[in-house]
């Protein structure tokens, strides 16, 4: 697989100013079944300098993101003893799934700046907030959001994932948790040198749901009041089948 990777590369080097990236998904197509209990990715690939030799002094980062959402977060307040909503705050494009990789601490590799641009780890993930003109109760607020991605196994980092074996293969091994969702993920890869990125390329990761669960998404997503009418029905049925037989005990 090395060799076939430094072939490829080569011919695409022809005519080449600039360092070339080759990457590559160990799977593009994640299937959620019943009882799926995660999956690990394997991003990998090949990095050249324009004059076809082995990458030198290159780094490797890779961001792999989920479909973003629009989301509004609320934070509860202690009111006479009971919780209630206090203020909340909206952001446009929240990534349903955000994760990054890299050769080496991120701060060693690029300045802030580069980092927030190119979203070189959570902290710079671009939520799009709207609807509060408090740049101080944004950040608050995308800073609690992350937390809670981070807590729920979604968000993460490794500033030490990624491997690269004779300055020309990379590789990055990115755990999916159960609870993914579907959709389109994109994988940038980035090479980095002297703090600045040099290469970039993108591959696609398709996960989606397949069998039952497939076919119970559809259905509540596209015949919504019936799926709604028959989940109370359901819970009615099961209600009064329960009491019936507690009263024959």
């Amino acid at each position: 697989m090395k060799w076939a990777f430094l072939l490829l590369a080569a011919f695409a080097l022809m005519g080449q100013r600039d360092a070339l990236l080759v990457p590559e998904v160990s799977q593009h197509d994640v299937q959620v079944r019943q009882g799926f209990t995660g999956t690990e990715l394997l991003l990998f690939g090949a990095v050249l300098d324009p004059r076809g030799r082995a990458g030198q002094g290159y780094d490797i980062v890779v961001v792999l993101k989920g479909p973003t959402e629009p989301i509004r977060l609320r934070e509860k307040e202690r009111f006479a003893g009971v919780w209630i909503n206090a203020e909340s705050s909206d952001f446009r494009s929240v990534p349903s799934y955000f994760a990054v990789a890299s050769s080496q601490p991120i701060e060693q590799i690029v300045d802030q700046k580069t980092a927030a641009i190119y979203e070189f780890g959570t902290r710079y993930i671009q939520l799009s907030p709207s609807g509060n003109i408090n740049p101080e109760d944004d950040r608050r607020f995308a800073r609690g959001l992350v937390d809670l991605k981070q807590r729920q196994g979604l968000y993460k980092e490794d500033m030490d994932g990624v491997q690269i074996t004779q300055g020309v293969l990379y590789q990055a091994r990115i755990s999916l948790p159960s609870n993914v969702t579907t959709g389109t993920y994109t994988a940038e890869t980035f090479a980095v040198t002297q703090g600045r990125v040099i290469a970039s390329a993108e591959s696609q990761v398709e996960v989606r749901k397949v069998g039952l669960e497939r076919e119970v998404e559809f259905f509540s997503q596209n015949f919504g009041l019936l799926y709604g009418a028959l989940a109370v029905l359901l819970s009615v049925l099961m209600g009064w089948g329960a009491g019936r037989l507690f009263a024959r005990l």
